[in-house]
This record gives structure tokens, C-alpha cells and sequence, in this order.
């Protein structure tokens, strides 16, 4: 089945040329089936670029999915097209009635700063808890799950001394999870960010449990039974080139910043990244997607009750 985007939103074409199903929103209307609505707190400031790489990888079930994209009420992107946002997004107080099966909180380029000094924090506070009632499976990312694990638990971000950047491998720490299905004994997954959540501090927290980790840069992905709730700290939806795209910049402009750790072939900046995560990503959000469906009510009038 496939997921249900607008015709003119410019990841349609990307995602038809790529194979995956995508159909508009009069085709659906014929079809009598519910489709999953998830929404997607956007907060990256290159927009389409991460609507791309999420709708890829929620369209790649069987399942028809209707993807709402969010932005915040007040924030304004300098970085993407004003008509864009216009056509394509809503703010949180349009949506704050309405049930959703599952949300995708994105990261933010907002490492450096305590939460408390984000310009959205309030407001990204009322995201959060309106999640207990209008969301059946909220999936916080990077930042974002930073920001989800802090909110509900008071598990702290800590500053790194170098960047973790590059691709890293993780241990798969519970096989029989359901979000883990079909899973290896360990995985690669792209990471970079300035920040880190320690082991022991999330062990302190009642109900969490980790499911992937790496001896090298800490915990990666949280289940939070509790809040109905999986909190990812790296970037398993990153494109094969996203990493590239991060070094060629801070190059450019400069910046102190070391090859990514595993990714160039050689440790050659010339050649061409291969993807080697691309199976684990569509693994993990097919095994969510799956686990919505499986215990998300018909009735969405019932989410959250």
C-alpha cells in the first residue's frame, strides 16, 4: 500500500522515481480502508530534504500511511521556501484537536543550547504532553528524543569534547523487542551530533530500556513504554550523501571538523560513501509503522483515552 502524500510536494516525484508507492490524496479518498495518520514535527531547518527521508521510510510498508507534515506555531524557517511551508504545513495549534496513530519529533541544529533557551521550548513542551492524548506512538529523533527523554524523565544532554560523527556500530541489546524484528547482532548507523545521553542516567529512570547501543558513542534508540514512546539518538534516516553534505559544509566554511569516522572508502573524502544502513532503517520503521497497527483502536477517537 502506499503512503499518501500531496501530488505537488516535491517528495512524491523523488519517491515515484524511486519505486515507492505513493499515491494523492483523490485516490485515496476512493479506496475504503483507514489510513494511518502520522504526522511529522519538522524541525530541521532543510525541510524537504527530511521529508524525503522520512516519507521513504514510512512509506515502504504494506500499509497505506497519511503523512500530516507540522511545523511550530510561532517559529519561523529561514531556510526553506515561505510558499512551501504555506502549501504543506500546518501549525501545532491547527492540529492540537485532531488524533494522530504516530508523530516523528525530528532533531534540531539547537545542540549547543540548554532546552530551556530554545525559542520553541514552551510550546514544544505542550507538543510533548498533548502527545498522551491525541498520539498512539510518538518516535522522538536526535534532538528531538533528547528533548522527549529530558521532558518525561529528566535524563540530561551532555556536552562531547570532539563531535560524534561518522558511522558507528551498535549492538543489538534486546533481539526479542518488537521494534527489532529481523534485526542483526549489531548494525551500522550514521551519527553526528555535539551531545550524548549517558547509560547510567537512563538506567536510573523507571521504564526505559535500551535497545540499541555502542561502546564507542553511548545508548542510540529508548523504548518508553510508559509515554508510548521510542527516542532515537542517531540517524538511521539519514541518505547515503547526508554526512558528505555535513563535511563538504563545515569545510567550506572552515570550521574545525574530522572525517567521518567508517564512511569515506578508504577514509578517502574523493570517493563515493557507500550506504550501509539502509536495510536497518527500513527494518526499525516498518517494525513501528507494524506496531502502531497492531495496537492502535479503529476508533481514533479512543487514542489517548
Amino acid at each position: 500500500m502506499p503512503i499518501k502524500i500531496p501530488a505537488d510536494l516535491p517528495a512524491y516525484d523523488v519517491l515515484t522515481n524511486e519505486g515507492v508507492m505513493v499515491m494523492d490524496p483523490d485516490q485515496a479518498a476512493r479506496q475504503d480502508i483507514r489510513a494511518l495518520r502520522i504526522g511529522l514535527l519538522n524541525l530541521m531547518p532543510k525541510k524537504i530534504q527530511t521529508e524525503n527521508q522520512f516519507a521513504r521510510l514510512i512509506g515502504a510498508t504494506p500499509l497505506q500511511i497519511e503523512l500530516s507534515l507540522i511545523r511550530m506555531s510561532e517559529h519561523q524557517t529561514r531556510n526553506t521556501a515561505a510558499a512551501h511551508m504555506e502549501s504543506f504545513y500546518r501549525p501545532f495549534e491547527e492540529v492540537r484537536d485532531e488524533k494522530f496513530d504516530g508523530l516523528i519529533i525530528t532533531g534540531a541544529p539547537i545542540e549547543h543550547l540548554a532546552f530551556d533557551e530554545v525559542t520553541y521550548w514552551d510550546e514544544l513542551r505542550m507538543v510533548m504532553d498533548w502527545t498522551q492524548t491525541n498520539v498512539h506512538s510518538t518516535f522522538g529523533v536526535c534532538w528531538g528524543g533528547m528533548a522527549m527523554i529530558n521532558h518525561f524523565h529528566g535524563v540530561r544532554k551532555h556536552m562531547l569534547e570532539a563531535k560524534a560523527f561518522g558511522c558507528f556500530r551498535h549492538r543489538n541489546l534486546a533481539p526479542a523487542s518488537q521494534y527489532l524484528r529481523g534485526f542483526s547482532d549489531d548494525c551500522v548507523i550514521p551519527v553526528s551530533r555535539w551531545t550524548e545521553m549517558r547509560q547510567a542516567e537512563i538506567d536510573a529512570a523507571p521504564g526505559l530500556t535500551t535497545l540499541l547501543g555502542s561502546d564507542e558513542v553511548g545508548p542510540c534508540l529508548v523504548e518508553d513504554p510508559a509515554h508510548r514512546a521510542l527516542y532515537i539518538f542517531n540517524h538511521f534516516e539519514y541518505d547515503s550523501d547526508t554526512l558528505k553534505q555535513e563535511y563538504d559544509r563545515d569545510v567550506a566554511s572552515g570550521e574545525a571538523i574530522t572525517l567521518p569516522v567508517n564512511y569515506y572508502p578508504g577514509d578517502d573524502p574523493a570517493r563515493t560513501p557507500l550506504n550501509r544502513w539502509r536495510s536497518h532503517a527500513h527494518l526499525l520503521y516498518g517494525n513501528w509503522i507494524n506496531a502502531i497497527y497492531q495496537s492502535t483502536p479503529f476508533d481514533m477517537s479512543q487514542i489517548g483515552a
